[in-house]
C-alpha cells in the first residue's frame, strides 16, 4: 500500500475518532442538534473524511469502501450546498455510515 494512501486512511480514522469524542458517550440527537460547536467540528471532520476518500479514490481507483463516492459526495454538499444540508442528514451519517467506515478502514490498515 501506497505510503499516501495510509497516510489518507488513517485522517479517516482520525476525523471519526474526533467525531466520537464531541458526541461523547451520551451522544443523542437533541443534544446533538442544539450544539452548534459539536455540529461545526463533526461536519468539518466529515470535510476531512470527503477530502480524504477522495485523495484515496483518485490515486487508486481500486480502492474500495462502502459508499466511497458518496462519502466525498457529502464532503462536496456540507462545502457547496452548506444550506441543503440538515442536521437529520448529518446524524443519520454520522449514527449509521460512519461505524462501518471505521471497520473498512480499520481492516483496510490491517492488510
Amino acid at each position: 500500500m501506497e505510503v499516501e494512501i495510509k497516510a489518507w486512511a488513517y485522517d479517516i480514522l482520525s476525523a471519526i475518532h474526533e467525531i466520537e469524542i464531541f458526541l461523547g458517550t451520551e451522544g443523542d440527537f437533541t443534544s446533538f442538534k442544539e450544539d452548534l460547536k459539536t455540529k461545526r467540528a463533526i461536519e468539518r471532520n466529515l470535510e476531512i473524511i470527503g477530502e480524504a476518500m477522495s485523495r484515496i479514490l483518485k490515486k487508486d481507483p481500486e480502492v474500495k469502501f462502502t459508499d466511497s463516492r458518496k462519502i466525498v459526495e457529502t464532503r462536496n454538499r456540507i462545502i457547496h450546498g452548506y444550506d441543503s444540508v440538515s442536521d437529520e442528514i448529518i446524524w443519520s451519517i454520522i449514527t449509521t455510515n460512519l461505524p462501518k467506515l471505521r471497520e473498512e478502514v480499520e481492516r483496510f490498515l490491517d492488510e
